[in-house]
């Protein structure tokens, strides 16, 4: 038997690996493991918790539900908590959360349940008063979400003003909870585009859910066919409802929708029917589904249960067994991401998996297959994530004779630059910013508003110079003739000369846009404005030694290194020297240009400023000397704080960093313009 040490240490190892792996899931929207893994961990730090309470901590993820909202959006606090629900496993489970509920309320008789398909999408809460939409806010840790209220008003099926029936009095106020999920059908069709543009596939509908959901600028929200079934209440003043199955029909009336497969039963067993029922269904549905919630349908009884650590008592998730299939690994090829990323992708023996024939499976990164401890050769048990994506769960049989272990390439498979892996880090990159795989992404991000900021090099037109074999590197930009263009489609004379005419306009652009547009690991806008002024020419900056980059304050180790890579790859030299003597030629941006408070100081930026926008607020600072960073550390001197300014403020006053609302900002302004 392990000792009480023993399993503190266990317990404190699978807290570490649920926060991790809820910080990819909730923020990221980047899972790591499939449900069944996570399912796993879970229930085995429970396991531990219920067997010795002892082991049990406050921030314990048996004790909280999801992971803390992002700070790009506001927080919105929820008047009653977003529980998760516990997991069954099997129908054996399902009729143990039956009896545990009888036991509970000292009762013999059948409990009446709802039984609703489990959607896999994001979960919501949208606020209505008075019956209009006022608030729209993401799950997060179940105590405080995200503010999306912007996108989801961009849902169709969202109504942002409750349905009249028939004259009936409208809620003072009625919070109720939901999912945003993706349909399959236009899930298919945003990935075909994506990959037509250079763009990286989402890996599953609720991922798809989750980025579309939180983007900032809600027109991308509206441009994809997003849909929302409700399902759970929360506050309610000016109506009430005596049961789950009530509340459905109840909300449906308001204009609400709900998922037309949910069903009354009258006892666990016609849940468990209802269950194997889904269960041959399933793939006829358009959306994701992974198993069946069943909830008690009386409201009396739901209160009378309870809850119990992050979950009601009084509802279960009965999952889907997830399909597998046993195939065999041929070969492990390495794919080059847009940002110079390598992956490993096992090309398998083909299999037949939920109707559809799979021959290839992401490996995602080295420590994963040293993890599985994957080889050619072997038999692997291969799972669709979500129904959609294949992963491989295990080796099963291991191939004989055994081949060795997979190592990652020394040089780019597709250009032969050099690869670098920083040490305590999980990837491997091509450090050429010129290597074919990731050209396209290279000169959006050369052309982008806050580095070249050359108007109309969109998407298509990237891809079709890249296709075309008219721009292999960077340089050749400036190289480009009208009638390269005019045969471009959707390129007219008119476009091409006004394409031609955003390029020659760049060759104005100071030295830090150039440094910026290079796209060198770890060096945004306000890196590549300190390394202007530090070097005064990008000849200097090529050459720095590492302890003379580490000389300008914010670069790091870490990224004095990147920025020596990148200098060091002789193919990103020469297209340098290639570029226009005129570029080549840029000048650094106007050094500090006060004398005031805002010379060489650190600034964060939170919440929503009304007299000016973030980039506005951004180019002031820059311009009077001061520097801009993205978080909030010891060396911070001012936190800017507009509306809803979410945690960064909460960080600034634990650390003792100046705060300014933003009167005192536009007057710290004012001060440094009359002093300067």
């Amino acid at each position: 038997m392990p000792s009480l040490k023993e399993l503190d240490a266990e317990a404190a190892r699978l807290r570490e690996l649920i926060s991790h792996h809820n910080y990819r899931y909730y923020v990221l929207d980047d899972p790591e493991i499939t449900d069944a893994e996570y399912d796993a961990l879970m229930r085995r730090l429970e396991a531990l918790e219920a067997a010795h309470p002892e082991l049990r901590t406050p921030d314990s993820p048996t004790q909280r539900v999801g992971a803390a909202p992002s700070e790009k959006f506001a927080v919105v606090a929820h008047r009653q908590m977003m529980l998760s629900l516990a997991n069954a496993m099997d129908a054996g489970e399902m009729r143990e959360f039956d009896a545990r509920i009888k036991r509970f309320l000292r009762s013999d008789a059948e409990i009446e349940y709802v039984a609703e398909v489990k959607l896999d999408g994001l979960a919501v809460e949208l606020v209505y008063e008075h019956g209009r939409l006022t608030v729209a806010s993401t799950r997060g840790d179940g105590l405080h979400g995200e503010d999306v209220t912007a996108n989801i008003r961009t849902i169709k099926s969202v109504p942002l003003r409750l349905h009249q029936p028939d004259g009936a009095a409208i809620p003072q106020l009625l919070e109720v909870r939901g999912e945003v999920i993706f349909p399959l059908r236009g899930f298919q069709r945003l990935n075909a585009e994506r990959v037509a543009a250079g763009e990286p596939p989402f890996v599953n509908p609720r991922n798809a859910a989750a980025g579309s959901l939180r983007q900032l600028d809600p027109r991308i929200t509206a441009s994809r066919p997003l849909e929302i079934f409700f399902h759970s209440p929360g506050v309610m003043e000016g109506i009430s409802f005596a049961s789950q199955w009530s509340f459905l029909e109840g909300i449906k009336r308001l204009g609400l929708r709900v998922n037309p497969l949910s069903r009354l039963c009258r006892s666990v067993e016609e849940v468990l029917d209802y269950w194997n029922e889904l269960t041959e269904r399933r793939h006829e549905l358009d959306y994701e589904a992974d198993g069946v919630v069943a909830k008690v349908n009386s409201f009396a009884l739901q209160h009378q249960l309870g809850e119990v650590s992050r979950s009601p008592r009084w509802a279960v998730a009965y999952k889907f067994k997830a399909q597998q299939a046993e195939t065999r690994i041929n070969a492990i090829e390495v794919q080059v991401g847009r940002i110079g990323s390598l992956t490993p992708v096992a090309k398998l023996e083909p299999v037949q998996l939920a109707g559809v024939t799979i021959s290839n499976a992401s490996l995602h990164n080295l420590d994963e297959i040293r993890r599985k401890d994957i080889r050619v050769g072997d038999k692997v048990l291969l799972e669709r994530a979500g129904d959609v994506i294949p992963y491989i769960v295990r080796v099963t049989e291991k191939g004989r004779p055994r081949a060795g272990e997979f190592r990652m390439p020394e040089h780019c498979p597709v250009c032969g630059a050099a690869i670098v892996h920083e040490e305590g880090e999980v990837g491997y990159f091509c450090v050429n910013a010129n290597c074919p795989a990731r050209m396209r992404e290279s000169i959006r991000h050369f052309a982008s508003k806050n580095a070249m900021n050359i108007d109309g090099l969109g998407d298509k037109l990237v891809a079709q110079l890249v296709e075309k074999g008219l721009v292999r590197e960077l340089d050749d930009l400036y190289r480009l003739r009208k009638e390269d263009l005019i045969g471009l489609e959707r390129m007219a004379a008119k476009s091409a000369e006004n394409v031609l005419a955003a390029i020659a306009g760049s060759l104005n652009n100071s030295l830090d846009r150039l440094i910026n547009g290079l796209g060198i690991r770890h060096v945004g806008e306000s890196t590549a404005r300190a390394l202007a002024i530090r070097f005064g020419s990008i000849t200097a900056l090529m050459d720095a030694s590492e302890d003379e980059l580490m000389a300008v304050r914010d670069v790091g180790a870490e990224v004095a290194r990147s920025i020596r890579e990148y200098f060091s790859e002789p193919r990103n030299r020469r297209m340098i020297e290639r570029l226009p003597e005129q570029l080549r030629r840029a000048q650094p941006p106007a050094a500090a240009g006060g004398r005031g408070a805002l010379r060489d100081k650190s600034f964060v930026l939170t919440g929503t400023l009304e007299t000016l926008t973030r980039e506005a607020a951004e180019q002031r600072i820059l311009a009077a000397g001061g520097r801009v960073t993205g978080s909030v550390s010891r060396k911070t001197d001012f936190l800017v704080a507009g509306a809803d300014p979410g945690s960064k403020l909460r960080k600034a006053r634990e650390l003792g960093v100046t705060v300014l609302d933003e009167d005192q900002f536009l007057a710290l302004l004012r001060d440094e313009q009359s002093d300067g």
